[in-house]
């Protein structure tokens, strides 16, 4: 079992964008955050749901399917679920419509008190205050052997960096300068230190894709 985060992340290291507005929350500055990620065939038929076999393939791919694979559990923000974008809707139920991509247990991070919301597709979020460590541990009780993903918002996965618990880290560094946000990088000095890393282009994108990895587990 491994302890995973993956995420795009601009030239200057901002994992988030500050361009959304009421009438376009997520922003144009995200789409073209991840616009290799969501070109690819992974999450056209995952996400979207497209069957058709479309979407580009190659490195940006190969990191896409990975993205998935082997994931037993999931660790999310509120931020990452969108209780921070519609605060007070009670019928929000996440970014992802009837059929979230996860298809295991997803655990939201929060100070509010919700239900649980179950999938038929095998995905339930669970709504939960607690610290990284224990957000793990519940996670790791049902992910069945499989990983554990923590992903994301940055600070979510910052915490977990800075508490020493996780395995491997991918970032999908995609070239562009957003100049505000909130970035990965702050006070995760001495990472290469801790995690060996190695690098990857995508040259049909320009996305340069850099892991690190712990030899041990946690």
């Amino acid at each position: 079992m491994r302890v995973r985060v993956d995420l795009n992340i601009s030239l200057d290291g901002f994992a988030t964008t500050t361009d959304g507005t009421p009438e376009n929350p997520i922003g144009e500055d995200w789409m073209r955050l991840v616009a290799a990620y969501t070109a690819t065939r992974t999450f056209r038929e995952r996400v979207l749901g497209d069957t058709s076999g479309a979407g580009t393939t190659g490195v940006d791919e190969k990191y896409a399917s990975a993205y998935f694979d082997q994931v037993g559990a999931e660790i999310m923000g509120a931020g990452m679920f969108g209780l921070h974008t519609f605060p007070d809707d009670p019928d929000w139920r996440g970014w992802w419509g009837d059929e979230p991509p996860f298809r295991c247990p997803v655990f939201v991070l929060t100070h509010q008190s919700l239900p649980d919301l179950r999938f038929d597709n095998g995905t339930t979020f669970h709504f939960i205050e607690a610290t990284p460590q224990e957000a793990l541990e519940r996670a790791v009780a049902v992910a069945d052997d499989g990983d554990v993903r923590v992903g994301g918002g940055p600070t979510v996965a910052r915490d977990f960096l800075r508490a020493g618990l996780v395995d491997d880290l991918h970032v999908g560094i995609t070239p562009m300068i957003l100049g505000d946000g909130i970035r990965l990088w702050d006070d995760l000095r001495g990472l290469e230190v801790t995690h060996a890393s190695h690098t990857e282009t995508a040259p049909e994108s320009g996305v340069v894709h850099v892991t690190f990895s712990r030899s041990q587990g946690r």
